[in-house]
């Protein structure tokens, strides 16, 4: 006599397994969620670290501004005079009379003979130190200095203003002096070579000028 399994009565059931899955599904978001915590920490801790450096170079800030107002509240009249005139000496280091000899040279044409130069001010521009001049040419023929400041004022360099006219004064003279006021930007890179100018600058008159 045969016996028989009746599944219907006796189901077969595997009660691990979905404990398993449980636990490894626990374990997989504790572990997850312990790696997002971490990588929060992480993210927090740097971030209130730039926040410090932050406050700290503010303070910083703050201190040198406040030392500073304080130095030139201290400072008296001639003090700051002083002081202004240091700074305008740095800038004359940092101007090139070369470069302006050459920049003058391109646009003089050859009846304009430059008889004296003074630089007035010298100011930093980004890297560059410009200056306000005064220029004084002497010229037979008026048309020939008018050629020469529009020839100044397409180039882009100078920026030339005419002043004044007054007849040569000197034995045997003949022509007039022009005096312009000059805002002069030198061209970046260096300077023109010489072979490229139209005639070269007597410098004799020169004044200002660093030693």
């Amino acid at each position: 006599m045969s016996s028989k399994l009746n599944l219907a009565s006796s189901p077969f059931r595997n009660r691990a397994l979905p404990w398993t899955v449980t636990a490894v599904i626990t374990l997989a978001s504790i572990i997850a969620l312990l790696l997002i915590a971490r990588s929060t920490f992480q993210t927090n801790a740097k971030a209130l670290e730039t926040q410090r450096e932050v406050d700290n170079l503010q303070k910083e800030t703050t201190t040198l501004i406040k030392k500073a107002k304080a130095i030139e509240t201290a400072l008296t009249a001639d003090q700051k005079k002083e002081l202004k005139y240091a700074h305008a000496l740095v800038d004359r280091k940092q101007f090139s009379w070369s470069r302006l000899f050459a920049d003058l040279e391109a646009s003089l044409p050859g009846g304009v003979k430059v008889t004296r130069i003074l630089v007035k001010e010298v100011q930093m521009q980004g890297d560059r130190a410009v200056a306000d001049l005064n220029l004084i040419v002497a010229s037979k023929n008026p048309s020939t200095v008018t050629e020469m400041i529009q020839d100044m004022e397409s180039q882009g360099v100078f920026s030339p203003k005419l002043i004044a006219q007054n007849p040569r004064r000197g034995k045997g003279e003949s022509g007039s002096e022009y005096e312009l006021s000059v805002h002069y930007v030198p061209r970046a890179g260096f300077a023109i070579e010489q072979s490229q100018t139209k005639r070269p600058v007597d410098t004799a008159g020169a004044e200002g000028r660093p030693r």
